[in-house]
Protein backbone atom coordinates (compact mmCIF):
# COMPACT_ATOMS: atom_id res chain seq x y z
CA UNK A 1 0.00 0.00 0.00
CA UNK A 2 2.98 2.35 0.56
CA UNK A 3 4.14 1.76 -3.31
CA UNK A 4 0.36 3.71 -4.22
CA UNK A 5 0.73 6.59 -1.63
CA UNK A 6 4.38 7.34 -2.74
CA UNK A 7 3.17 7.21 -6.78
CA UNK A 8 0.03 9.27 -5.48
CA UNK A 9 2.46 11.41 -3.89
CA UNK A 10 4.43 11.65 -7.30
CA UNK A 11 1.62 11.95 -9.63
CA UNK A 12 0.12 15.32 -7.86
CA UNK A 13 3.87 16.70 -6.85
CA UNK A 14 4.23 16.48 -10.70
CA UNK A 15 1.23 18.65 -11.61
CA UNK A 16 -0.60 15.90 -13.13
CA UNK A 17 -4.02 14.76 -12.72
CA UNK A 18 -4.72 11.57 -11.20
CA UNK A 19 -7.52 10.87 -12.15
CA UNK A 20 -7.66 11.86 -16.20
CA UNK A 21 -11.73 12.83 -16.53
CA UNK A 22 -11.32 15.26 -13.47
CA UNK A 23 -14.43 17.15 -12.40
CA UNK A 24 -12.37 20.79 -13.18
CA UNK A 25 -11.41 22.07 -16.10
CA UNK A 26 -8.22 21.13 -17.13
CA UNK A 27 -5.64 24.27 -17.43
CA UNK A 28 -5.76 26.42 -19.98
CA UNK A 29 -1.74 26.97 -20.15
CA UNK A 30 0.86 24.51 -19.81
CA UNK A 31 4.22 25.64 -19.38
CA UNK A 32 6.39 24.81 -21.95
CA UNK A 33 3.50 24.40 -24.62
CA UNK A 34 1.05 26.67 -26.99
CA UNK A 35 -2.40 26.37 -26.24
CA UNK A 36 -4.39 25.83 -29.57
CA UNK A 37 -7.61 25.90 -31.07
CA UNK A 38 -9.48 23.92 -33.32
CA UNK A 39 -8.54 25.98 -36.51
CA UNK A 40 -4.60 26.18 -35.31
CA UNK A 41 -4.71 22.55 -35.14
CA UNK A 42 -6.47 21.82 -38.61
CA UNK A 43 -3.19 24.36 -40.07
CA UNK A 44 -0.97 22.01 -38.78
CA UNK A 45 -3.05 18.86 -39.71
CA UNK A 46 -2.44 19.99 -43.06
CA UNK A 47 0.93 20.39 -42.68
CA UNK A 48 1.54 17.00 -41.64
CA UNK A 49 2.28 17.84 -38.10
CA UNK A 50 2.23 14.77 -35.63
CA UNK A 51 -1.05 14.77 -33.51
CA UNK A 52 -1.33 12.62 -30.36
CA UNK A 53 -4.72 11.72 -29.00
CA UNK A 54 -4.21 10.38 -25.81
CA UNK A 55 -7.85 9.14 -25.10
CA UNK A 56 -8.89 6.01 -24.07
CA UNK A 57 -9.06 3.10 -26.38
CA UNK A 58 -12.73 2.86 -26.72
CA UNK A 59 -12.79 6.89 -27.24
CA UNK A 60 -10.22 6.40 -30.12
CA UNK A 61 -12.26 3.66 -32.02
CA UNK A 62 -15.17 6.10 -31.44
CA UNK A 63 -13.58 8.50 -33.89
CA UNK A 64 -10.39 10.89 -33.93
CA UNK A 65 -8.93 13.66 -36.00
CA UNK A 66 -7.34 11.52 -39.38
CA UNK A 67 -3.60 10.33 -39.18
CA UNK A 68 -3.71 10.89 -35.24
CA UNK A 69 -1.24 8.51 -33.24
CA UNK A 70 -3.06 7.12 -30.51
CA UNK A 71 -0.88 7.03 -27.86
CA UNK A 72 -2.85 6.52 -24.53
CA UNK A 73 -0.88 8.33 -21.47
CA UNK A 74 -2.23 6.04 -18.90
CA UNK A 75 -0.21 3.23 -20.48
CA UNK A 76 3.98 2.61 -20.38
CA UNK A 77 3.86 3.39 -24.08
CA UNK A 78 3.50 6.88 -23.17
CA UNK A 79 7.65 7.56 -23.61
CA UNK A 80 10.07 8.97 -25.29
CA UNK A 81 11.14 6.45 -27.28
CA UNK A 82 7.66 5.42 -28.66
CA UNK A 83 6.66 9.15 -29.35
CA UNK A 84 10.13 9.44 -31.31
CA UNK A 85 9.36 7.10 -33.65
CA UNK A 86 6.44 9.82 -35.28
CA UNK A 87 8.33 12.77 -33.77
CA UNK A 88 11.61 14.68 -33.31
CA UNK A 89 12.27 16.79 -30.60
CA UNK A 90 12.51 19.96 -32.24
CA UNK A 91 9.15 19.21 -34.78
CA UNK A 92 5.96 20.28 -33.79
CA UNK A 93 3.06 17.97 -32.06
CA UNK A 94 -0.07 18.38 -30.84
CA UNK A 95 -2.01 16.77 -27.90
CA UNK A 96 -5.79 16.22 -27.64
CA UNK A 97 -8.79 14.10 -25.82
CA UNK A 98 -12.14 15.03 -24.47
CA UNK A 99 -12.62 18.21 -24.13
CA UNK A 100 -11.41 20.48 -21.52
CA UNK A 101 -12.32 18.43 -18.79
CA UNK A 102 -10.14 15.67 -19.75
CA UNK A 103 -6.31 16.06 -18.34
CA UNK A 104 -5.08 13.67 -20.31
CA UNK A 105 -3.78 16.47 -23.37
CA UNK A 106 -2.82 18.46 -20.73
CA UNK A 107 -0.70 15.69 -18.96
CA UNK A 108 0.79 14.51 -22.10
CA UNK A 109 1.48 18.12 -23.07
CA UNK A 110 3.59 18.65 -19.57
CA UNK A 111 4.95 15.26 -20.33
CA UNK A 112 6.33 15.89 -24.04
CA UNK A 113 8.15 19.07 -22.35
CA UNK A 114 9.59 17.15 -19.75
CA UNK A 115 10.90 14.57 -22.49
CA UNK A 116 12.49 17.87 -24.68
CA UNK A 117 10.23 18.81 -26.92
CA UNK A 118 10.45 22.25 -28.09
CA UNK A 119 7.38 22.60 -30.25
CA UNK A 120 4.65 21.05 -28.26
CA UNK A 121 0.78 22.45 -29.10
CA UNK A 122 -2.01 21.96 -26.61
CA UNK A 123 -5.68 20.98 -27.86
CA UNK A 124 -7.45 21.89 -24.68
CA UNK A 125 -10.85 21.65 -27.00
CA UNK A 126 -9.95 18.18 -27.75
CA UNK A 127 -11.96 15.96 -30.51
CA UNK A 128 -15.62 17.48 -29.70
CA UNK A 129 -14.21 20.92 -30.77
CA UNK A 130 -12.87 19.57 -33.97
CA UNK A 131 -16.03 17.57 -34.60
CA UNK A 132 -18.31 20.81 -34.09
CA UNK A 133 -16.23 22.57 -36.48
CA UNK A 134 -17.08 20.52 -38.98
CA UNK A 135 -13.24 19.39 -39.50
CA UNK A 136 -13.09 15.28 -41.20
CA UNK A 137 -12.83 12.61 -38.61
CA UNK A 138 -12.57 9.02 -39.03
Amino acid sequence: MKGVYRLASLVLLSGLAWNAQAKEDSPKNIDGATTVQAADVKKLWRQGVAIIDTRKDEDWEAGRIPGAYHVNIKKPEFNPERIGRFVGKNEPVVTYCNAKKCHRAANAAKKLVSFGYTQVHYFRGGFPAWKNAGYPYE
